[in-house]
């Protein structure tokens, strides 16, 4: 399989926060490459999000904006390509409301959600969320609300249900996002 795993953390309740973004690249069903970034948001932090990710004002002063960011990642989003996310809408969500708040194109791609995949192929789990998938599934994720240890365990997670029930089962799972 080859695809891109996406993980955004926000510095508050606005989509276009964005304060991380974490990039976990798969080809050949082996992880390659891996992006992290802090984005400095042009919206103030609110206390609630610094609680759960920990990503406070001082640590992106000298961040990127999004707009800065979006050139060297913008290539990763294609038409053919699968972007993957763990509650895909929040991170779509993301992404489109940070090209819209600064009027950058927003392209299209491919997208597939593991929390979907998951409740699918593992109904009898006690939730879906992140954190217990890595549980039950055997999956490291040290630190989570990390945006690249969410990445990485979601592009795991991925990886796992295409080797235990084959990548042909995945394929209704993917959206086409324009």
């Amino acid at each position: 399989m080859n695809f891109v795993a996406m993980d955004f953390e926000t510095a508050n309740s606005k989509r276009y926060s964005a304060c991380s973004l974490a990039l976990t690249v798969v080809r050949n069903d082996q992880i390659v490459d891996e992006f992290y970034s802090l984005i400095k948001p042009d919206t103030p932090f609110f206390w609630r999000n610094t609680q759960i990710h920990g990503i406070h004002t001082a640590d992106v002063a000298d961040a990127p904006d999004f707009p800065t960011l979006w050139p060297h990642i913008a290539p990763l989003f294609q038409r053919d390509r699968l972007i993957v996310a763990h509650n895909a809408n929040f991170d779509i969500g993301v992404l489109r409301s940070s090209l819209e708040h600064y009027q950058l194109p927003t392209p299209q791609y491919l997208a597939l959600d593991t929390v979907r995949t998951s409740r699918k192929f593992y109904p009898e789990f006690t939730n879906h969320k992140l954190d217990t998938l890595c549980q039950e599934l055997n999956i490291e994720l040290n630190h989570h609300h990390n945006a690249l240890d969410d990445s990485r365990a979601c592009a795991n997670i991925l990886l796992h249900e295409a080797q235990q029930f084959g990548p042909e089962r995945l394929k209704s799972f993917v959206k086409v996002i324009v």
